[in-house]
């Protein structure tokens, strides 16, 4: 799960194994794998890099 910020400023969560794609036009937009567009204050960078944050953190391994 990643922290995303709406437009009108209020925090919410999701499932970054969700996201179809994302979008920088110039707002930034995840569209989600329902169809579900979202708006988002954070950059498409940042974005990505909370998601990858993200499955780099689920995937590793138990023995660290």
């Amino acid at each position: 799960m990643i922290q995303l910020t709406r437009l009108n400023g209020e925090a919410f969560v999701m499932n970054a194994e969700k996201i179809r794609y994302v979008e920088q036009t110039p707002d930034t937009i995840i569209c989600s794998d329902t169809g579900e567009k979202l708006m988002v204050r954070e950059s498409l960078a940042e974005v990505m890099r909370k998601a990858i944050e993200y499955a780099r953190l689920i995937r590793r391994p138990i023995t660290d």
